[in-house]
């Protein structure tokens, strides 16, 4: 039995000391409700979880780059829808203005009305100078847009959908003509009835592409769900399990004590010793 040397109280210290880290690592884990409260708790974790971070920010993104572009589409067709309209009562009117009945003043009623349909699509379209009603955070939704809009679907600047160009000021189209033309009630019938077609057909492209957005927007969300999963597995504490570890964590800190005490007071019996 030595008195300088107190091995058993040594092995107790050390015990204890491993106990109360593993307390202090419970609390820290709860308190924060993540796994990985420093680098060396979980080094790899860390790394791999950052990465995936990342990659879920950058779908994130392209999610929100579609959703913005499923605006734009939506807008477009709104105006398109408002022009489907102008064109009816723009066709209407020529018909009207065929009626023998009608003297030459109802016809100039008809043309004035006309006219000024005529002219709310020029306004709605634009004329390449003044700024569109047709516009979205600035472009201009019917004018040439050099082959149309790229959109970023995926997580890689590559995986991208192109929008196609709707430039319903080309003359050479129906739309165009009716727009640039002198024409009036009595002679844009033909002109009317192709713009009418012209505008359909393009709202139909317009609808594809809007389908398109909506399938890339709903895999960019199951991709970002599943994901964020990932992270939380690596990251996220599991409250029960450590919940267990502290309650455990905490008795051994008290055994720990109680056994240091005891341990403290053996060498006390050497003084039976020297009595």
């Amino acid at each position: 039995m030595v008195i300088n040397t107190n091995i058993n109280a040594i092995n107790a210290t050390r015990n204890l000391n491993e106990s109360q880290a593993l307390l202090s690592r419970s609390l820290a884990r709860l308190s924060s409700g993540s796994k990985i409260v420093k680098p060396s708790d979980d080094a790899a974790g860390l790394a791999v979880s950052e990465k995936l971070a990342a990659q879920n920010a950058r779908i994130n993104a392209a999610r929100t780059n579609t959703q913005n572009a499923m605006s734009y589409v939506q807008t477009a067709d709104g105006f398109m829808r408002s022009m489907n309209k102008l064109l009816t009562r723009m066709s209407e009117l020529t018909a009207m203005a065929k009626d023998v009945t009608k003297n030459s003043s109802d016809i100039e009623l008809y043309d004035a009305e006309f006219q000024a349909l005529k002219q709310q699509l020029v306004d709605t379209v634009g004329d390449g100078v003044t700024t569109p009603l047709g516009s979205f955070n600035g472009i201009s939704l019917f004018g040439p847009n050099a082959g149309g809009l790229a959109v970023t679907i995926g997580e890689s600047p590559d995986q991208t959908m192109t929008i196609g160009e709707i430039n319903l000021r080309d003359v050479a189209t129906s739309l165009g003509q009716l727009m640039a033309s002198g024409s009036d009630v009595t002679n844009a019938g033909d002109i009317v009835v192709g713009s009418i077609q012209q505008v359909a057909t393009e709202r139909a492209t317009l609808g594809s592409a809007q389908s398109r957005l909506e399938v890339a927007a709903a895999q960019l969300q199951v991709q970002f769900e599943n994901l964020e999963a990932a992270i939380s597995r690596i990251r996220d504490v599991d409250v029960a399990e450590e919940a267990t570890a502290m309650a455990k964590a905490q008795i051994l800190v008290q055994s720990g004590t109680s056994m240091l005490s005891q341990a403290n007071s053996v060498p006390q019996t050497v003084l039976k010793l020297l009595q």
